[in-house]
């Protein structure tokens, strides 16, 4: 006796009826034959190269990466950097408006053929192609596996961290336990416990030369430390009359010789300038109405200033005016970044451990740094996230416009409590009270 199937549900018939219904996509084509590559660097302008003939069966954005690292001799795969890839449109205006890019620019994706030339009967496979190139990434890291210590010490929860801009060996904590601790990251081990806050450290910040370390307190208080010896550099910074919230040194290449600046942002809100030498205060910003919940300080000149009261502040770094004044977000502003964080916290530091041995080598090469990481087009560009409670994220460029670039930065189900930018600049990575 066989087995009879029972009839299929409702559901059944209606899933079959979709998948009947669906057209299945078909591949383009590509024909054969071949177009001439010319690589520009879109930085400089300049040609790597001569142009080269790609076949348009090759002609994919990983085997163009591969083309252009073999151009720029980088034989070793370890070296080889990912790039991306755009195409200026001869035509003008009208070409950037069918591309749906203001600028003009066509981000080439997958291949040449079907970004390019496919359905544009003014570019034919015997034209040579101009492909602008950007790196996508140039800072090489090895891949988040595992942990690789668990360092134990503070008495109290961890409320802030930074690691030493000269080595990720050294690593500074403020806790709840009124202390902040310097830390060997190669052994797991504690180098010193800086000891003199009467309340929860809220803010550690290690000097972009190295030599210092700021720490922001619950007492009201500011305090610099010798990172070598962990003993304290002179008296408290008294002056804020609620606790500190932020910190941020002077960029490297902007101090003046032998006078290290480094400003606090409190719960009073003010922000105040500190000489690290002379210990007092040189400015003091005001302007805010409630709490200065972070303070960045640009390598332009410029000091950046988010606050509860819905706004952020940008002020003259030289003369503490305000020269303006960021609206959008709906409810309080929680953290900033920069897009030159990077650079800025560690100056004329770099991977190969190399320091210059004059103080004007210093600055020239921190300069060097900045000037590279914040050039985009030709143009000196440092642009500022914002994270907000109203659940969004603002991107500006305040030396040119007052307005946020696009429209917010959606995602969150909760307050944004911080945002940071990746080290090239490229990436923004935001962490909220959703837990994302």
């Amino acid at each position: 006796m066989s087995t009879v199937l029972p009839p299929p549900t409702k559901r059944q018939k209606t899933a079959a009826s979709a998948r009947a219904a669906e057209q299945q996509e078909v591949e383009p084509s590509v024909p054969e034959g071949s177009v001439r590559v010319q690589f520009v660097d879109r930085t400089t302008g300049q040609a790597t190269g001569p142009a080269i003939s790609v076949k348009l069966a090759d002609a994919s954005v990983k085997n163009l990466e591969y083309i252009l690292n073999d151009l720029q001799g980088h034989d070793d795969v370890a070296e080889r950097i990912p790039y991306r890839f755009f195409h200026q449109r001869a035509n003008g205006n009208k070409d950037a408006d069918e591309a749906g890019d203001a600028d003009g620019l066509l981000d080439v994706k997958g291949d040449i053929y079907s970004s390019i030339i496919a359905g544009r009967s003014r570019q034919t496979t015997e034209d040579e192609v101009v492909l602008q190139y950007s790196p996508q990434a140039v800072f090489r890291v090895q891949a988040v596996s595992r942990c690789a210590a668990a360092i134990s010490g503070h008495g109290e929860p961890i409320l802030a961290t930074q690691f030493s801009p000269a080595s990720s060996s050294r690593m500074v904590t403020g806790s709840g336990d009124s202390t902040a601790r310097i830390w060997d990251c190669d052994t797991g081990t504690p180098v010193h416990t800086l000891k003199g806050h009467r309340s929860w450290v809220l803010a550690v910040s290690w000097s972009p030369d190295d030599s210092m370390i700021a720490t922001g307190s619950m007492d009201n208080t500011v305090r610099l430390w010798d990172p070598d010896t962990g003993k304290a550099l002179g008296d408290q910074l008294k002056g804020h009359t609620k606790w500190i919230n932020s910190l941020s040194w002077e960029p490297y290449h902007l101090q003046q010789p032998g006078r290290p600046r480094v400003a606090s942002s409190s719960k009073d809100a003010t922000v105040r300038i500190w000489d690290a030498v002379s210990r007092r205060a040189d400015m003091v910003l005001s302007g805010h109405k409630d709490s200065v919940s972070c303070v960045k300080w640009g390598g332009t000149g410029f000091i950046y200033t988010a606050s509860l009261d819905k706004t952020v502040k940008v002020w003259n770094a030289s003369t503490g005016t305000l020269i303006h004044t960021l609206t959008g977000h709906s409810h309080r502003v929680n953290h900033l970044a920069l897009s030159t964080d990077f650079v800025l916290r560690t100056a004329y530091h770099d991977h190969t451990h190399t320091v210059p041995t004059t103080d004007a080598e210093k600055v020239a090469k921190a300069k060097d740094r900045f000037t590279k990481a914040a050039t985009i087009d030709g143009k000196i560009v440092e642009r500022l996230v914002s994270a907000s409670d109203d659940l969004t994220m603002l991107l500006w460029e305040p030396a040119s416009s007052t307005k946020p670039l696009h429209s917010p930065l959606r995602g969150h189900q909760k307050q944004v409590n911080h945002v940071t930018f990746s080290p090239d600049g490229l990436l923004i990575a935001s962490a909220g009270f959703d837990n994302h």
